[in-house]
Formats: structure tokens, sequence, C-alpha cells
């Protein structure tokens, strides 16, 4: 029998955001013959979770665990136990879960501009989905010097996505602020008798959560707020889901 502790990835890394390695401005003279290869999830392969923002609580507290870490609390999707994605097989995210919006957007990005109200739209050039080489391999990024249908509709995926980053973080803000998250941590044991330990992790305590004042609430209700939270407590009993999806890929113990 082993023992493993683990726990969420951290939403970025120094260098730049989860996943991306090398965020390059698109440019249609740049980048005129750059190609999108077919969609892939083998990018996300290694991440045991990746953010979510609040637009998509509801659809993936039915899948996953929705957990807050960081001292910006920021809300991550719980998507294995270990130093992996039990989601992501071959490449391809399982057919019968929910795909977060952070995967969906890859390999794009916005970009901050000199002007703090506009971005760019960017793109990773390290990325495997992207053919540079001049081929005809992959859906065009430009067609006659202009943005294809792929890049305006990446690009307004872009702006939805960083409007509900702004709103996440304006929602995490608030969750620190009334101190209602508490540290938590839980202990596993897999069916082949591997022992686990997550943590690093916060979540909502219910009793502090149970004592806001009535203005609070209410204000709360009126922008969504509460429900957020419910969706974030409910999602938690997807953790009995996620232990049984860890054991199925568990080898049989020695």
């Amino acid at each position: 029998m082993t023992a493993e502790t683990t726990s969420p990835a951290a939403p970025a890394a120094p260098s730049g955001p989860l996943f991306y390695r090398q965020i390059v401005p698109l440019n249609a003279e740049a980048h005129a013959t750059w190609r999108l290869l077919p969609e892939s999830a083998g990018f996300a392969a290694e991440a045991n979770s990746i953010p979510v923002v609040v637009g998509e609580f509801g659809s993936a507290a039915q899948h996953y665990p929705i957990l807050f870490t960081g001292a910006e609390a920021v809300p991550l999707a719980a998507l294995g136990l270990a130093k992996s994605n039990l989601f992501v097989t071959d490449g391809v995210w399982a057919a019968d879960s929910y795909v977060p919006a952070y995967v969906r957007r890859y390999p794009f990005v916005f970009i901050q501009t000199d002007d703090p109200e506009n971005f760019a739209l960017g793109v990773d050039a390290g990325s495997e989905q992207i053919n540079r080489s001049g081929s005809d391999e992959g859906l065009a990024l430009f067609q006659e010097g202009k943005p294809s249908e792929l890049v305006n509709n990446a690009l307004r995926f872009c702006a939805d996505f960083t409007r509900e980053h702004d709103l996440t973080r304006t929602f995490a803000a608030a969750l620190v602020e009334n101190d209602l998250l508490v540290d938590r941590s839980i202990d596993v044991t897999l069916s082949n008798g591997t022992q686990m330990s997550i943590n690093g992790f916060r979540v909502v305590d219910v009793e502090k959560f149970a004592k806001l004042p009535d203005n609070l609430v209410l204000a709360w209700h009126r922008n969504g707020w509460l429900a957020l939270i419910h969706h974030h407590l409910s999602s938690l009993a997807r953790f009995s889901a996620l232990v049984q999806r860890q054991s199925a890929q568990a080898a049989p113990a020695a």
C-alpha cells in the first residue's frame, strides 16, 4: 500500500497562464499561413484541476468538485486526485463530462494592451494545435488578409470569458472579505488500497454562510451569488465520483 499527497494545481505558472507556452498577438501579416489543427484536449491531460468562471458553476458542479485556492480564492474544477486529469484519454475529453471554458478557449487568449480597457486576441504559438508549417492541414486563421470565422468566434469567446473572469474575481473577493472560506483536506482509500491525501484547497464554511446578515443575503440573492455558493457546496458531493474514477484507473495493488 502506498501513500500519496496532492493538491489542486496552481491556476497559473510564474511565466504565464496554465497551458500557455508562447503567447503572441495574432497578426494577419505575420501569421497569414497559420492554421488550427483538429481539436485535442491532450494539453490538459496532466492537469488535476482547471480554473472555472462563475457562468459555468452550474454545469461544472454536476461533474466536478468546485474548490477555491490561493490568496485570491481562485475557483477550480477538481479533475483528479493525483497529478493527472481523469477526464482526458488519448487527447479526448470524456464525452459524458462538461468541458470547462478555460479548456475550450485554448489556444486563444486575450492579451492586455496599453489601454487597460482594451485587449488583443493572442494565440499560443507553442501549442501543438497550431500548424505553422505552411501546409494546408487544419483551419485557416486568416483568409485574404482578414480574420477567418474561426478567429472571429475565438474573439467573441475570449471576450465573454474575460467578462466572466472579472465577475469571478469580484465574487471570490467577496468570499474572502466576508471570511467565508475555510481550509479543508480529505483522505481517501482507492479500491486497490492506495491511500491519498488531498489538500491545499478551501471551501465555503456552511455555518458562517448561514450567519450572513440579511441585507447581504438579499444583495447576494439578487446578483446571483447565493446560487453560486449553493452550486459550489453541492459540487462537493462529486468527490465520491472522483474517487471511483481514480480507483478505476489505479493499478491493482501489488
